[in-house]
């Protein structure tokens, strides 16, 4: 019986798994950093790379898909939808909204199962 749940574990997307791989990208990226135009193309490179390869990491049956919006903190608005077309047992996504004082980070992962 253990033997089902590790298997079922190895086929599905574990939200909490994702989540802390995005935040721990964040942080190390950015931490407390102030928002500065001229880096955030590498720190946005920076993250969606390290988030992919932790998560390859993971050695799951996954195809990832990893977008990530950096924005200063000005008072402007912003909204963002995603819309996929999914096996709902195995597929799945996660959104991490991050922020320091002078910005903020949205990471969206999905994972499509093979």
């Amino acid at each position: 019986m253990d033997n089902d749940f590790a298997a079922g574990e190895e086929t599905t997307f574990v939200n909490d798994e994702v989540s802390g791989i995005i935040k721990e990208a964040i942080e190390t990226t950015v931490g407390g950093n102030a928002y500065t135009h001229n880096k955030v193309n590498q720190w946005t490179s920076s993250i969606v790379e390290e988030c992919l390869t932790q998560l390859t990491k993971l050695n799951k049956p996954f195809k990832y898909i990893v977008n990530c919006v950096m924005m200063q903190k000005n008072g402007a608005g912003l909204h963002l939808a995603n819309s996929c077309y999914w096996d709902n047992s195995t597929d799945g996504s996660c959104t991490v909204r991050w922020e320091n004082k002078t910005l903020y980070c949205i990471v969206t992962v999905f994972g499509l199962a093979i």
